[in-house]
């Protein structure tokens, strides 16, 4: 059944790469964003726990070995780079995006097997990361386009709970770059700490994260002249929740855009918990995000808008959900049964475009 699911897999793949509908949805339209790219196309992806296979005496990643409990094998492994090089075209239209943000990825050694073993090669793409203090060796990252984007600067803000300093999480990943020889661009990369014991008894440590990297927004703001800001990743949080709306203070209006404020572009992509990259249950949350500075919505010449934001819903991302009805992410594992799939969260994208 497995060799059967694989196969139709590839063969979707092989239509979505190979026809101009790049973007196909469960009710069977194309929406054919690859038409509409604009000059950089960003995207954020969650995995779902890319290990490798070897054994890191410094990290949990026991169950993630061809011993361990889930049988991770390189054949798995090599399947599971194969499908994220395929969704990253897939994404990007007809070529892949710009700058690529990433989460829950092991180490380095498989960022540099991503873009080395597999097409991906032809184009050059740089990496930045650092390994985290997570207990589970699970990382942000970024890749970006060395012929389309200069590094300038990267940083990696790690996270102390003053409460609870034994507890680890995530680096916030800085990344500084020239796009397209002319625009600065300001990204961070954020895997908030999951609602793992409950949303309200975990919210304390989002909130944390949230006041972290509101500091170095904060500080982009009073030193730059309407900076291009752009934040992504997996907040754990919906964009109407504390951490997002009241502490980084991501507005939803954007009617009336202030230079030193940041807009939620994410906030748009709600439909009474129908749509979202992540479901819990019955509902779709929204996990991943966008949110920019003002000024990349209203006077910088590289802009993005409410229109350019999208969650990648093609069918093959897919399965039936048997639980709560209608779809579910095709992810990789099911608790410890290998199901071959993707990942349990599905990907964003944002253009940026010039006036």
């Amino acid at each position: 059944m497995s060799l059967i699911r694989n196969i139709s897999v590839f063969v979707i793949l092989t239509s979505a790469l190979t026809s101009s509908c790049f973007n196909k949805t469960t009710s069977g339209k194309c929406l054919n964003n690859a038409d509409k790219r604009g000059e950089l196309r960003i995207m954020f992806y969650n995995v779902e726990n890319l290990f490798d296979i070897y054994d890191d005496s410094l990290k949990q990643d026991d169950d993630f070995l061809p011993e361990g409990y889930k049988h991770w094998n390189s054949r798995r492994f090599t399947d599971k780079l194969n499908k994220l090089y395929k969704v990253i075209i897939a994404v990007g239209g007809w070529e892949p995006p710009e700058i690529i943000g990433l989460c829950e990825i092991e180490n380095i050694y498989i960022l540099k097997k991503l873009i080395n073993d597999t097409p991906l090669s032809k184009f050059e793409y740089g990496i930045v990361h650092r390994d985290s203090p997570d207990i589970r060796g699970i990382d942000v990252a970024l890749l970006f386009r060395k012929d389309k984007i200069s590094l300038l600067q990267q940083d990696f803000y790690n996270i102390i709970f003053p409460w609870d300093t034994l507890k680890k999480t995530r680096d916030i990943l800085y990344f500084k770059g020239l796009a397209l020889r002319k625009d600065t661009l300001h990204v961070f990369v954020n895997h908030w700490p999951s609602r793992h014991g409950g949303q309200l008894e975990t919210e304390a440590y989002r909130v944390y994260v949230s006041s972290v990297l509101k500091e170095k927004v904060d500080s982009i703001f009073n030193t730059d002249n309407k900076p291009k800001i752009i934040i992504t990743g997996d907040f754990n949080d919906e964009p109407e929740n504390r951490s997002i709306a009241e502490t980084l203070s991501a507005g939803f209006n954007i009617d009336s855009v202030e230079p030193d404020k940041l807009y939620n572009l994410s906030y748009n992509l709600q439909d009474n918990k129908k749509s979202g990259t992540y479901k819990y249950k019955f509902n779709w949350e929204i996990y991943d995000q966008f949110i920019v500075s003002g000024p990349l919505i209203s006077t910088s010449e590289l802009k993005t808008s409410l229109t350019d934001i999208h969650i990648f819903r093609a069918d093959f991302l897919f399965e039936d959900d048997d639980i709560y009805s209608g779809i579910r992410p095709y992810r990789t594992y099911r608790g410890y049964t290998y199901t071959g799939g993707f990942s349990d969260h599905l990907p964003v994208y944002l253009d940026l475009n010039k006036k």
